[in-house]
C-alpha cells in the first residue's frame, strides 16, 4: 500500500471518529440544555415579605433561557442535518457551533452577573442581596447555570472538533528557507 493510500484511509478513519464524537457531544448537549431550560423557566419562589420573584422578572435569566431554547433547538436539528446528510458541508457546523457556543458564553455570564448581585448585593448602587430572602430561587439559579455551564463545555469540544474537520483538510504551510535573503 502506497504512503498516498495509506494517508487517505488514516484521513477517512479520523474524520469517520470525528463525526462519531461530534454526534456524542451533540447528543449529550440536548439533556443538559432541556434540563438547564426547564430549571430556570420553572423557577420562581414567593416571599411573604417581599413578594415574588419569577425568572421573567429579571432580564439576564430570561435570556439564557432564550438562549438554552436556541442551543436546544439548534442540537436537535444539527443531530437531524448529520444523520439524514441534508448538510454535508464542514464549514457550516465550524461557524455554527462556534456562534452557539458565543451565545452560550454570554447568557452564561448574564447569569452568573445576576448571581453574585443576588448572593453579595451592590452597596455602591444600595442593592441588597436577595438570596438570603429567596434562596430556593438562587439554588435552582445555580443548578440551571451548572447545567447550562456544562453544555456549554459540549459545544467547545463540539467547536474544537468541527475546526479540525475542517482545517485538517487543508495542507499545513511550507517552511521558508530564512537563510536567503528577501530579495534573493
Amino acid at each position: 500500500m502506497g504512503d498516498q493510500a495509506e494517508s487517505t484511509l488514516i484521513s477517512s478513519n479520523n474524520h469517520q471518529v470525528f463525526r462519531v464524537v461530534a454526534l456524542s457531544l451533540r447528543l449529550a448537549a440536548i439533556p443538559l440544555c432541556a434540563a438547564s431550560l426547564w430549571v430556570m423557566a420553572t423557577n420562581k419562589q414567593a416571599n411573604e415579605s417581599y413578594g415574588k420573584v419569577e425568572f421573567s422578572d429579571l432580564p439576564g435569566l430570561r435570556y439564557m433561557v432564550c438562549i438554552s431554547a436556541i442551543s436546544l433547538g439548534y442540537s436537535v436539528v444539527s443531530i437531524l442535518f448529520a444523520c439524514l446528510g441534508c448538510v454535508n458541508n464542514d464549514w457550516f457546523f465550524f461557524i455554527s457551533d462556534q456562534v452557539v457556543a458565543y451565545l452560550m458564553v454570554t447568557s452564561g455570564s448574564a447569569v452568573a452577573e445576576v448571581l453574585y448581585l443576588a448572593r453579595e448585593g451592590d452597596r455602591k448602587a444600595s442593592w441588597s442581596e436577595a438570596c438570603s430572602y429567596y434562596g430556593r430561587f438562587c439554588d435552582r439559579t445555580k443548578v440551571s447555570l451548572a447545567l447550562h455551564l456544562a453544555a456549554l463545555l459540549c459545544f467547545i469540544a463540539l467547536f474544537l472538533v468541527s475546526s479540525y474537520t475542517v482545517f485538517s483538510k487543508f495542507e499545513a504551510p511550507s517552511v521558508s528557507d530564512s537563510s536567503k535573503g528577501v530579495g534573493e
